[in-house]
Formats: C-alpha cells, sequence, structure tokens
C-alpha cells in the first residue's frame, strides 16, 4: 500500500509531469537525430544505437532500433540496481520509448522496407533530406540534436540507456564527468565500427571499404565530440554564473545598487591589505553573466578606485540560482 501511494503522489506532482514530458521529448530529439542525420551515412556515434547501425549493416532487416533492446536489458538492470527505482524506472521508461520512436520514425520516413533496409539517403523523406555530398553538416547537425535530446532526459534524473548507463558508472565510480565519460564509452564502439566497417565487413563489394569505413569513423568522432559538448551545454546551461570580489570604500551606494537595482544579495568578508595593513570588508556576489557588465559599469560609476576581480563560477546554488540536486541526481559534477 506505501508503495501505491507513494507512486499515486509522485505521478500527482507537477514536478513529475514536467520530468516525464522532458523526457519524452528528449527521446524523440534523440531518435530524430539517429534517424535523419546519423543512421543513413553509417555514422557511428557511439552508443547501443551506433553498435546497433553496425549490425545493421551485416543483419539489414533488423532495425537499428530493435538492436538497442537488445543491448539495453542487461544495462537497465544494472542501473536499477545502482542507481534506485526512481533512477531506474525513469531510464526503463526511456530507453524503452527511444528504439520504439525510432523504429516507428524510420518506419514513417522510408517508402518501403527496401529502403528502410538499405538505410538509403536518397529516399529518405522523398529524397529532401539527402546529405550523402555533406557528411560533415550530417554529423554536426546529427550530434547537436542528440546531445539536446540526451540532455534533457539526463536533467530529468534519467538517460535513454546504453552507453549512457556506462557513463554514469564511470561518473558515480570514477568521478569522471559525465560528458567525458559519454565520450570515453563511445570511442570503444566508434573502435568497433572502425573494425568491421573500416576492414569492409557488411559492405557491399564496390565500395572502397577500408577507406570509406576510416572517413566515416573520423566523422563519427565529430559526432561524438559535438554531442558530448551539447549535453555539457544543456545540463549546465549556455554560461556559467560570475563571481566578484569587490574592495571598495563607497559600501553604502554599492549596497545599495546590489539589493535594490539588481535585487541580489552579497556578502561582506573581513579583509586586510598586505602592503597598507589596513582592514577592509570585501563584497562577495555572485551574478548572471548578462548582469556584469552592468555591475561593472555601475562600480565604475560609484568609485572608479574600486578594485575588482571577476571568475566563474562553475555552480551555484541557492536562491536566485540553481535548486539543490535532488539526492538521487543522475549527474555529479566534478
Amino acid at each position: 500500500m506505501s508503495i501505491y501511494n507513494e507512486f499515486t503522489k509522485r505521478i500527482g506532482s507537477w514536478y513529475w509531469w514536467k520530468d516525464m514530458i522532458s523526457i519524452v521529448i528528449g527521446c524523440t530529439l534523440v531518435s530524430v537525430g539517429f534517424v535523419f542525420f546519423i543512421n543513413p551515412y553509417d555514422i557511428v556515434p557511439g552508443g547501443v544505437y551506433g553498435m546497433g547501425i553496425v549490425l545493421h549493416k551485416i543483419f539489414p532487416f533488423i532495425q537499428v532500433g530493435t538492436f538497442g533492446y537488445m543491448f539495453d536489458v542487461p544495462l537497465l538492470a544494472t542501473a536499477m540496481w545502482l542507481f534506485g527505482r526512481s533512477f531506474g524506472g525513469r531510464t526503463l521508461f526511456a530507453a524503452l520509448l527511444t528504439p520504439g520512436l525510432m523504429n516507428l520514425i524510420s518506419y514513417l520516413a522510408y517508402p518501403s522496407r527496401e529502403a528502410l533496409a538499405s538505410l538509403d539517403p536518397a529516399q529518405l523523406a522523398g529524397g529532401m533530406l539527402n546529405l550523402s555530398d555533406d557528411l560533415m553538416l550530417a554529423s554536426l547537425i546529427g550530434g547537436t540534436i542528440v546531445g539536446i535530446g540526451l540532455g534533457f532526459a539526463i536533467r530529468s534524473n534519467a538517460t535513454t540507456g546504453g552507453t549512457d548507463i556506462v557513463a554514469m558508472i564511470i561518473n558515480r565510480f570514477a568521478k569522471i564527468k559525465f560528458s567525458n565519460g559519454v565520450l570515453i564509452a563511445d570511442s570503444f564502439v566508434v573502435l568497433a565500427g572502425v573494425v568491421v566497417i573500416g576492414f569492409g565487413v557488411g559492405l557491399d563489394a564496390t565500395d572502397d571499404s577500408a577507406m570509406k569505413g576510416l572517413t566515416l569513423s573520423l566523422y563519427s568522432l565529430v559526432c561524438i565530440y559535438v554531442s558530448s559538448r551539447v549535453i555539457d551545454y544543456a545540463i549546465d546551461g549556455a554560461s556559467y554564473d560570475k563571481l566578484l570580489f569587490i574592495i571598495s570604500d563607497k559600501h553604502g551606494e554599492l549596497r545599495d545598487f546590489i539589493i535594490n537595482d539588481l535585487d541580489r544579495g552579497a556578502t561582506y568578508i573581513k579583509s586586510r591589505g598586505m602592503y597598507s595593513g589596513n582592514d577592509k570588508e570585501m563584497i562577495f556576489l555572485v551574478v548572471s553573466r548578462r548582469q556584469l557588465s552592468r555591475v561593472q559599469r555601475k562600480i565604475k560609476v560609484i568609485d572608479p578606485k574600486a578594485f575588482l576581480v571577476v571568475t566563474d563560477a562553475y555552480d551555484t546554488y541557492g536562491e536566485g540560482f540553481k535548486p539543490f540536486p535532488e539526492k538521487e541526481s543522475v549527474v555529479e559534477n566534478n
């Protein structure tokens, strides 16, 4: 009964629904990125779907999304054991939804079973999105869309499964940043792509197997790099907050500006000048990047002789900034 009450309490919460919607959006974006910009060009951007692309070349009538189901089951079991019921449940939902969406979108995007089996970009969406002659653009767009989708899922305390879970395990035990964990895990999948596609396994005899495989592997690395950077952007935001240390003799005017105009709080820190030996009060202030130039101009007007140090604040939690992470947060920032 307690489990039932806990479940009904969660689904009655706006935050629960917000997370579920965010996960669905993320899974949809990941599926779109693969179907339209990655799968048709034999780009192998890591993950179980990257491995699915490799295996699809050998078994063309098994869709890439179906291979995702095959790989995700043991990884999901591991995630549920390590990260708890909440994480496991959300990741289970995302990992089951993504391959299904990928298969559905692929089925709708290609006109026939033969076109779907060959993943022919000339027949994808009536040929309107054929980027066969511009694989760099396909890698950049695909990596960006997939990275945004994964960012949506991670922010909602879930992943789409696969090497995301491997990256979560690396993040938990090796304290390596999640996006770097994705980069490490996916690199192994790309190496598998080099071995299979680079040496011609699964490719038509008319293809220049080795050269094509190696070239596609380079595009795969571009795609992985872009997606990992976009994941950082999606999780941590476009820019860091700014940490300011201000030493000035005009504390009253600066205090009025910070509290009344900026609508921020600040802290006085006792300090002493090394050269003069005089006691001073230093203002400790955190602002957004957009507010920085305004603060700098105002300090110049109030006290041109003030001393100001500006540095990046990687994460800022509390009132007016980010909420503290939940107990079972997926990503640990290091």
